[in-house]
């Protein structure tokens, strides 16, 4: 048996969404009463390394000119925008998932790091945050000495 920390509000939106998938399945996505976007949560890897932590966002079709990053309080955020394309002509989309608009994600960084040190850069579509780890706070390797101690014989 496994114990699991009950979350009450977990289960109001679980109970919420089968709710608005019935009511979809009736009525369809256009008739839903739930008009409001659904939020776009960036993508994250956080790599822990021996000398700092890594993180990295996937902001594919974003402009890196427009990703904005900051440190503050030991929270890392990332805020952008992705721009609408324009509607087709003579067509009418079956699907589209693609999404637009403005976004961010905030994540909390452990106290073992130096954020005045951190640096970002933008390749094929990921933005990668490096920071690395505070001196004061990196392990030190300690050597132990082997002392001889004076052995009292008792005769």
């Amino acid at each position: 048996m496994v114990l699991q920390r009950w979350q009450p509000y977990s289960e109001l939106r679980r109970v919420e969404e089968q709710i608005n998938r019935l009511r979809s399945g009736f009525w369809g996505n256009g008739h839903s009463i739930d008009r409001e976007p659904r939020a776009w949560a960036i993508p994250l890897d956080v790599v822990e390394r021996d000398d700092g932590i890594e993180v990295r966002a996937s902001l594919p079709t974003v402009d890196p000119k427009e990703v904005e990053v900051s440190i503050e309080d030991g929270v890392l955020t990332i805020r952008s925008q992705s721009q609408k394309e324009t509607e087709e002509e003579g067509g009418k989309y079956l699907l589209r998932e693609r999404r637009s608009g403005s976004f961010h994600r905030a994540v909390r960084l452990p106290d073992t790091v130096d954020a005045s040190q951190a640096t970002a850069y933008y390749e094929k579509g990921v933005l990668a945050v490096a920071i690395p780890k505070a001196e004061s706070k990196k392990a030190r390797q300690l050597t132990v000495e082997v002392r001889e101690s004076p052995v009292a014989v008792e005769g």
